[in-house]
């Protein structure tokens, strides 16, 4: 396709044209309008000219009959002018005036109309005139006129000034929408050759903007904005990829180890029922490392959005506190829960409980104090700050240094001081997916000593509905 069949083509130039061809019909509708009252007002004034001169030849006539007024004709026809006079008898013949000859039968109908005739003095011309027949006594009949051709002259003038109008409207409103589909079209061949690329694999390439801040730089911008997206949830589904094959690598080799071993070593079915026990475990914990994986993926995608409804985050973060003092009493931690009275949020209630699991269960593995001897203390608290809510747990150990606090909700990310102990590295991940399902954000902050995790989500008003 050539490029002027692409800019004609283009929904810009479309536009354009119907735009011309909506205004050329206004503008036409508006000339025509002009015209046609422009002509009604000469016909009304035409009109009250001719009925002031019949009046007063009628009065002439009442004066002095009919000598006076064929004197008084005769004096107006010998003034130039666009006036029409005709005296004729009672048989139709002149008398005096300069009209030469008229339609048949105009002179037999009185009152005001319009009619062709020919002056006295010109050859045969196409004339018109508005004319008014009066009867007079006697059978005598006057016609007074007026030209028309100051009428038709203007008229003429409007239709070529409407027709002049509409061609150079037409001419300027093409050349406008080949100018605008033009530049509309080479921003979208820009943004096309961009998109080509993007499909290409290149995910770093971003469509141009213009600097307009018109519609197509505000849906660039928002497109720019969903590949920034893309390219963080396919760089990390890479990272994913390659932790996956690192971080899994260890717990299946070590699954197939002991069942070799326990092929080539065990001779009691004690020792076949031991290997089994272990395999088991290395099991159940893959399973639960894909579970989490799977859950993660569902909250970012937001296909796992859990039951939705009004709920207090104090009394969840207290009956979770409470599962786990068990394990706290056998870990020698002292798990205090600090509330607010009723923390009103809207969201899920599983999902918000399964966050502060994880953040209570990393602070009763990796919160212990540095000192021996001195009793850990893990700190729950949940309390509304302004229009926000903040859920925080808060140990005593050995905290995370602050070039790490970004890279440890990343999934298998696991730091030399706990790649010694059991889990996975999946943990704040999940907070932070759950966090950002409900519209909040994961604070990592000193608890001095230890390490404060603070999940911040919107609060809801008392009054709030559930929501479905």
């Amino acid at each position: 396709m050539t490029a002027l069949g692409k800019l004609f083509r283009t929904t810009a130039f479309k536009l354009s044209l119907g735009y011309l061809v909506a205004f050329a019909i206004g503008a036409s509708v508006v000339m025509t309008w002009v015209s046609w009252s422009v002509g009604r007002l000469i016909d009304e004034q035409i009109g009250a000219t001719v009925e002031a001169e019949i009046n007063g030849l009628s009065e002439q006539y009442a004066q002095g009959g009919i000598r006076r007024l064929v004197d008084v004709v005769e004096r107006r026809v010998r003034q130039p002018g666009a006036s029409l006079y005709l005296v004729t008898n009672f048989q139709g013949q002149t008398i005096s005036g300069n009209i030469k000859s008229l339609p048949p039968d105009v002179l037999l109908q009185p009152g005001v109309r319009e009619t062709s005739y020919e002056r006295v003095g010109e050859s045969a011309i196409d004339r018109r005139a508005l004319a008014r027949i009066f009867l007079l006594p006697g059978g005598f009949r006057l016609l007074v006129g007026r030209d028309l051709e100051d009428r038709e002259s203007l008229r003429n003038v409007m239709g070529g000034a409407l027709l002049t109008s509409l061609f150079w409207l037409v001419v300027i409103g093409t050349l406008g929408g080949l100018f605008v589909a033009r530049r509309v079209l080479r921003r979208v061949e820009a943004i096309s050759e961009s998109a080509r690329s993007i499909m290409q694999g290149d995910l770093a390439q971003r469509l141009p903007l213009a600097g307009a801040n018109d519609e197509l730089d505000r849906l660039a911008a928002n497109l720019n904005e969903m590949l920034e997206r893309i390219q963080e949830l396919m760089a990390g589904v890479r990272e994913v990829s390659d932790n996956i094959a690192h971080d899994l690598k260890t717990p299946l080799t070590r699954l197939r180890n002991r069942a070799e071993e326990a092929l080539r070593n065990a001779n009691q079915s004690s020792d076949y029922r031991i290997a089994l026990e272990k395999m088991l475990e290395e099991s159940d914990q893959l399973i639960r490392i894909f579970n989490a994986l799977l859950m993660i993926a569902r909250l970012e995608a937001g296909t796992e959005r859990g039951d939705h409804v009004l709920f207090d985050l104090a009394a969840s973060a207290r009956d979770v506190a409470e599962l786990y003092e068990p394990v706290a009493e056998e870990a020698g931690v002292d798990l205090v829960v600090e509330t607010s009275g009723e923390v009103l949020v809207s969201g899920s209630r599983e999902l918000m409980g399964q966050a502060l699991a994880n953040l209570i269960d990393n602070a009763l593995k990796y919160g212990s104090p540095q000192k021996q001897g001195q009793r850990a203390r893990v700190q729950v608290r949940v309390q509304r700050v302004g229009d926000k809510v903040e859920a925080s747990v808060a140990d005593q150990g050995s905290g995370i240094p602050a070039a790490d606090r970004e890279r440890v909700f990343g999934r298998f990310v696991r730091l030399e001081g706990s790649r010694s102990r059991p889990g996975s590295g999946l943990g704040l991940s999940l907070v932070a997916a759950v966090a950002g399902l409900h519209n909040g954000m994961v604070k990592i902050e000193d608890n001095e000593p230890g390490l404060r995790i603070v999940v911040v989500i919107p609060a809801a008003a008392a009054e709030a509905n559930p929501l479905d």
